[in-house]
């Protein structure tokens, strides 16, 4: 089986006009988009289609029409220009929860025969209906960095303007990604994703529905909440210019060198806060709690 599980945190962090940090825990799948059949086949929990405890859809990405993902891809990099064996292409998802799924951002990860990356296509979609594929040029087998125009409207409390940042690793035991949007040349907002490797089976999808149940429901609601808690804080709200409900732009693949380490320094500084918010609030501080005891 090639597809498997990872299951970890996100944490958001605003740096300005004023600070807001939060953090969950979350899980997603990892699926080779050309197996999906062979790999879902004999699991009770996970089903391909609408509906099920968890399912994909081929309909949530890319085209959402029904047509294959794969020919979307390799549309996507002719698009952008980035050129590509796209030898293999896994994705990096939500699953659907009983119906239903949102994906603020599906990471795509296109190799070569040899495992190489040769391109990340980071598929976001907004709360507005609308979506947006920064399809970034990579190389190797280790950390990239990649940098692309901001240009779609996801927050009313950020404009389209600025740039993104983009440290993201190859999945293997571990998965990490740090997305650091900076205008006018200063960082005003981090994320980041850290994730283990976990296989994929009904026993495990049926532990994570009972310890994270309704999981993307809870997504949408977060976003929601956070942007409660922004706008009590007195944040301005920016006016929603027009754009297309489709769009892709091509990214550019940093020459600085990156180490694995970037990610968990980052995830690190996220984690040391006190204001953690989620369905596990608690669960989380003891850990933090333990581990400065340590």
């Amino acid at each position: 089986m090639t597809a498997a599980l990872y299951v970890g945190e996100t944490v958001h962090h605003r740096l300005s006009p004023k600070p807001h940090r939060f953090r969950y825990r979350l899980f997603q799948l990892l699926l080779d988009i050309d197996r999906l059949d062979e790999d879902l086949a004999g699991l009770k929990m996970l089903r391909r289609g609408r509906f099920g405890l968890f399912s994909v859809d081929d309909r949530d990405h890319g085209w959402r029409d029904g047509r294959s993902l794969r020919s979307w891809v390799e549309t996507r990099l002719a698009d952008a220009n980035v050129p590509a064996t796209a030898h293999n292409i896994q994705l990096l998802t939500f699953p659907r929860v009983l119906g239903f799924v949102f994906n603020p951002i599906s990471l795509l990860y296109v190799r070569d025969a040899e495992g190489a990356l040769e391109a990340v296509i980071y598929e976001v979609n907004s709360t507005f209906g609308q979506t947006h594929a920064y399809v970034a040029p990579a190389a190797g087998h280790g950390p990239q960095r990649q940098l692309a125009d901001k240009q779609l409207f996801v927050s009313p409390f950020f404009a389209v303007e600025g740039s993104y940042r983009f440290d993201v690793t190859p999945p293997t035991r571990r998965l990490n990604l740090s997305i650091v949007k900076s205008t006018g040349g200063r960082p005003d907002f981090t994320a980041t994703l850290t994730m283990r490797r976990q296989p994929l089976n009904d026993r495990r999808l049926l532990r994570l529905f009972v310890s994270m149940p309704l999981m993307t429901v809870k997504v949408v609601a977060a976003i929601h909440w956070e942007a409660l808690r922004l706008f009590l804080k007195g944040i301005p709200l920016v006016g929603r210019a027009a754009s297309p409900d489709v769009g892709v732009s091509r990214a550019l693949l940093s020459t600085t060198r990156v180490t694995g380490n970037n990610h968990a320094t980052l995830a690190r500084t996220e984690r040391s806060g006190h204001d953690v918010h989620g369905p596990d609030k608690q669960r989380t501080r003891s850990r933090a709690r333990g581990s400065r005891a340590a």
